[in-house]
């Protein structure tokens, strides 16, 4: 595939999404929303895949959105109908969405590396991902309400999961910097290293760890996860119930105890395409 704002390799199971464009520190222009899309589905498809790590270049982790592309694509001399043009922009939101809607559903756990600042798309960017791990002096805001947007590609859907009420209303009214040292305290970010290079050590070793697990079971935990968003209690025992007895059926069981009892590692086989 052919990506102007991505690096995209695999590294054995592990898949490296890093954003570059670090001139213009890492916003989101035209082309990174369906380049997003395509490499996350170009995951998808590989079952050697197990595990994503998200990262960036340069002195920021991302600005969010590019607001010269974003001004341009609403600044439309052409006379048009009003409803049909705020339809077509509801359109265009939501295919926007879609680019980090998908890294939500992925199959597979997605590790973000956040250094500098993470700023608006970012936030909603990371929300995404299953796990953050951030270096030093790095920082979160949700930079929306300055430019007077209600941040709408997923951080007011995604973070009342990851924080406390209170708090996500008075970074999202005020767009104040959310410094990683407070986003620790309050769980929103796995784990701070002391460099940008050790955060990315640190989600490999994580990355390989959780690799070397039964995909299987990852994918298990990370689909009833997700589904528990949207259920009760009851629903989402009786979701796991019956994702288990269908795929508990398997050589991963067996020879994941097998590894227990002998003190071996066990090697676990990919999933089918």
């Amino acid at each position: 595939m052919e990506l102007t704002t991505l690096d995209y390799t695999v590294d054995g199971p592990i898949a490296r999404v890093t954003m570059n464009r670090p001139a213009a520190l890492n916003t989101m222009n035209k082309e990174f929303w369906p380049e997003i899309i395509e490499v996350f589905q170009a995951i998808d498809a590989d079952p050697s895949i197990r595990v994503v790590i998200i990262a960036s270049t340069g002195k920021h982790f991302t600005a969010g959105l590019d607001l010269g592309w974003a001004g341009s694509n609403s600044a439309s001399t052409e006379p048009v109908d009003l409803g049909r043009a705020r339809e077509s922009f509801r359109r265009h939101v939501r295919t926007m969405q879609e680019s980090f809607c998908i890294i939500d559903r992925c199959r597979v756990p997605v590790i973000a590396v956040v250094h500098g600042a993470c700023i608006g798309g970012g936030v909603d960017l990371i929300t995404a991902c299953d796990i953050r791990i951030a270096a030093e002096g790095s920082y979160f805001t949700i930079q929306e309400v300055s430019i007077a947007i209600v941040a709408d590609v997923g951080t007011l859907q995604r973070i009342p999961y990851l924080l406390p009420q209170g708090l996500i209303r008075e970074l999202a009214y005020t767009g104040r910097r959310f410094p990683v040292e407070e986003a620790r305290q309050y769980g929103f970010v796995n784990r701070v290293e002391a460099s940008h290079d050790a955060a990315l050590a640190a989600a490999d070793a994580m990355a390989r760890e959780i690799a070397a697990k039964s995909p299987l079971v990852i994918t298990g935990i990370k689909n009833v996860l997700n589904a528990g968003r949207d259920q009760t209690i009851e629903q989402g025992l009786d979701y796991v119930a019956l994702w288990n007895a269908g795929l508990l059926q398997g050589d991963d069981l067996p020879n994941a105890i097998r590894g227990q009892l002998s003190k071996t590692t066990p090697v676990f086989a990919d999933l089918k395409a």
